[in-house]
């Protein structure tokens, strides 16, 4: 392990507002600090401290959410790539700010400079990052989806009640102000009773390739600690970061990657607060042939008693050589809500269209410019004018003022819409090779489901990709109370995966 760096956090004063955005201009594109953190900062016993725990992909748009908070600082920054970390410090340091680095998460959970954590590591390490974090006396801001099986959903969420701690799930949806008034508007029976929930996750996945056997390291990767409670095996993909999401053992496919959000939303409207009596999965890896193990084309049924939720995953595009997505009723990414008076269209994350019966506009929340519309044009920003929430300022506010209460998205809602997503992932395991005639066979009694299967297999057939078998997954009983798969033992053992030591989850729970 790495030793940490002595720093000390320069003056607020010590530079002028043209000098710190000069310094941002110089730094990393990835990285985007907001200038007035430095005029916010009155000092650490003030000022939130945040230590940034994984930032090679989303944790950069975290610390720079984060930060443009009022009297926020970045004061630890922790990666297990030596150049990934170097790059972060070095695009601080240009922004003028200077942070302790640690290749060790542990290290940085320690610092008594560090008030609450960012995590936006791989799936498999976040939940044991959180709660090694709580245990610690940090609050936590984790990105989604906030655990990587079943069991540590429960065990993150016994952590948050046992040690008191802030945690602020990633699903930033929650505090989009467009999406608030919408649900509420929804809720209150404007459009009738809610009929069904459709879901899409149409976002293009390219093949990572095929490789021949097993692949070297990157020298500047602390592998042990990059595979943390993970099994630590080779790598038989030609690169280890971010294809970590087409793997079981690391990541939870394009359902647990984007999808998430998607399914948070939905769930979120629908005003469920728990886990559906069963789910069911239909899909496989279709359109080359490669080394990721998850399915990159989807369709999952679960069926709430009030309205039953739909929700399809393609990687492919609309077709063979075409560099443009599906769209479903206007969603290509978003979810969509019929209810009997109309139906709603969530095609953003900030954005909330209403349809009557007919298919016309009767309410918007949001700037979203419908196909044939003039494209938004964003206003320019008053820098006067108060800022508006976010998800990041939420989870700072609500750091200060200790009220778990005031989340957007707090452990709970956090826990739940992973866990759909879980359950999906442990069905389409556990699934059987089928014929597309005999899986058409099986959801017959569905006539919606079987509907939307078929143009599943219409979008493969576009895509030169319609296979002989597609996977029907196992039928997976749950108790919605115990919240855990029922009657078959082998789900039941995909609920919670085989760690290793010392990287071992806490039992909470």
């Amino acid at each position: 392990m790495n030793s940490p760096q002595n720093s000390q956090q320069p003056s607020p004063t010590s530079q002028t507002r043209r000098s710190f955005l000069k310094a941002v201009a110089g730094t990393a594109a990835t990285l985007s600090l907001p200038a007035r953190v430095y005029a916010a900062a009155k000092g650490a016993n003030e000022a939130v401290r945040i230590g940034g725990i994984g930032f090679n992909g989303r944790g950069m748009g975290d610390l720079s959410g984060l930060l443009a908070a009022p009297n926020v600082r970045v004061t630890a920054l922790c990666d297990v790539d030596s150049a990934v970390l170097d790059k972060g410090k070095a695009a601080m340091e240009n922004a003028g700010q200077t942070v302790e680095v640690f290749s060790d998460l542990r290290k940085l959970i320690e610092s008594k400079d560090v008030d609450a954590v960012m995590i936006a590591t791989p799936n498999h390490w976040h939940t044991l990052a959180a709660i090694w974090a709580m245990q610690a006396g940090k609050d936590v801001y984790l990105e989604k989806p906030v655990s990587h099986t079943l069991w540590e959903g429960k065990q993150l969420e016994a952590a948050v009640k046992k040690y008191g701690a802030i945690l602020q799930s990633g699903t930033q949806s929650r505090s989009s102000l467009a999406l608030q008034e919408a649900q509420a508007w929804a809720k209150a029976g404007n459009l009738g009773r809610l009929l069904r929930v459709h879901g899409t996750c149409y976002k293009r996945r390219p093949s990572i390739g095929k490789v021949s056997g097993a692949q070297p390291l990157p020298a500047t990767v602390d592998y042990d600690l990059w595979c943390g409670p993970s099994p630590k095996t080779e790598l038989l993909r030609s690169k280890l970061h971010y294809d970590w999401h087409w793997v079981w053992d690391t990541g939870n496919g394009d359902l647990g990657n984007q999808g998430v959000h998607q399914v948070d939303i939905a769930r979120w409207f629908m005003g469920e607060k728990g886990l559906p009596p069963s789910a069911l999965s239909f899909g496989g890896r279709f359109g080359y042939v490669d080394d990721a193990t998850t399915p990159n084309t989807q369709l999952i049924v679960l069926p709430y008693a009030k309205a039953p939720m739909y929700f399809e995953v393609r990687g492919l595009p609309e077709g063979t050589g075409s560099k443009k997505m599906d769209s479903y009723r206007g969603s290509s990414i978003g979810v969509v809500l019929q209810y009997e008076k109309g139906h709603l269209l969530i095609p953003s994350y900030s954005a909330v269209i209403a349809f009557d019966e007919k298919g016309e506009v009767i309410k918007r929340w949001g700037k979203y410019a419908l196909p044939g519309e003039v494209p938004v044009v964003e206003d320019k920003a008053d820098p006067s004018a108060p800022k508006p929430l976010t998800h990041h300022s939420n989870f700072i506010s609500a750091v200060r003022s200790r009220d778990a209460a005031s989340l957007s998205c707090n452990v709970r809602e956090g826990v739940v819409s992973s866990a759909l997503c879980h359950l999906a992932g442990i069905s389409h395991r556990l699934g059987t090779p089928m014929s597309v005639a005999a899986a058409t066979d099986r959801i017959k009694t569905d006539p919606y489901a079987a509907e939307t299967l078929g143009r599943m297999f219409e979008h493969l057939k576009l895509n030169d990709a319609l296979p002989e078998n597609i996977t029907l997954g196992a039928l997976l009983k749950v108790d919605t109370v115990k919240e855990t798969i029922v009657g078959n033992p082998a789900a039941r053992a995909l609920e919670h995966r085989k760690e290793r030591a010392p990287y071992k989850v806490p039992v909470l729970a």
